[in-house]
């Protein structure tokens, strides 16, 4: 049997949110999608917030995925130490709230979904993600294995894609909110694309209103980045997966746009 997995880019603000709700249901149904992960860690464009995590499982959302602004907003602390459908990154401290993986029942059976953070380009320094992934991929047995790595550096989601290649049915980047054209399967039936996108408004510097970002580069006082107005759009790929072996048979893009 076939398994559908829709995965879609950060959403960003007020206007992601707005866009994941018109949009979501109906491209899960036009995709027949069987399961949806979306990465919600800029939907307070730093962080989200419990009812922010509502309003994406509520848009249609079965895991919310963070990254490296989870906890930017400190009220998640007790909801994603209390559901586990909301994953922050493995490689996070130990001693941090929450879970980085967990398997989750589906109708093509059990199926895991594993969140990681970067290094390269990054504030901090996490765990090394390469090597947390040996340790995970021996406690989990699986058949559909899914890895999104929250990361800068399109060589570090290039590399995990490959060494993950053969081991793990599709990996996938988020973080620099720029979708991009490499959707494919890999040569050992890994689905991969290096980055997803976001959700947000598209008239943008990723997500937010292009003068600010501009003052920033130029120099000049800037205040608080705002999410900018205007039409938006919904970044998301589709990964094809076989329930049997828990390969990859297709990957592409979907995208929604005003």
């Amino acid at each position: 049997m076939e398994f559908k997995v829709l995965c879609v880019g950060d959403v960003v603000g007020t206007p992601g949110l707005k866009r994941l709700g018109k949009t979501l249901r109906k491209l899960k149904r036009d995709t027949k999608a069987d399961f949806v992960i979306v990465n919600g860690e800029n939907a307070s464009n730093l962080g989200m917030t419990p009812d922010q995590g509502e309003d994406i499982f509520d848009a249609g959302a079965d895991v919310i995925t963070m990254g490296n602004h989870t906890f930017s907003r400190r009220e998640i602390v007790p909801y994603i130490e209390e559901n586990r459908y909301v994953l922050r990154p493995a490689n996070l401290p130990p001693q941090q709230p929450g879970r980085g993986w967990e398997v989750y029942e589906t109708r093509a059976g059990d199926v895991a979904v594993i969140d990681l953070i970067g290094r390269v380009g990054m504030d901090y320094t996490p765990d090394n993600p390469f090597l947390l992934m040996d340790k995970i991929l021996k406690k989990i047995t699986a058949k559909i294995i899914l890895v999104e790595l929250h990361a800068e550096a399109t060589s570090e989601k290039l590399a995990m894609g490959y060494m993950l290649d053969g081991k793990v049915s599709a990996v996938w980047g988020t973080h620099t909110h720029v979708p991009t054209a490499d959707a494919q399967i890999l040569p050992r039936g890994t689905g991969y694309v290096t980055d997803l996108g976001m959700t947000g408004p598209s008239i943008s510097v990723l997500g937010i209103q292009p003068k600010l970002s501009i003052d920033k580069f130029r120099g000049e006082l800037y205040q608080r980045y705002q999410c900018a107005d205007g039409p938006t759009k919904l970044n998301a790929v589709l990964f094809t997966i076989d329930g049997a072996t828990g390969k990859c048979l297709e990957v592409k893009r979907v995208d929604v746009n005003d």
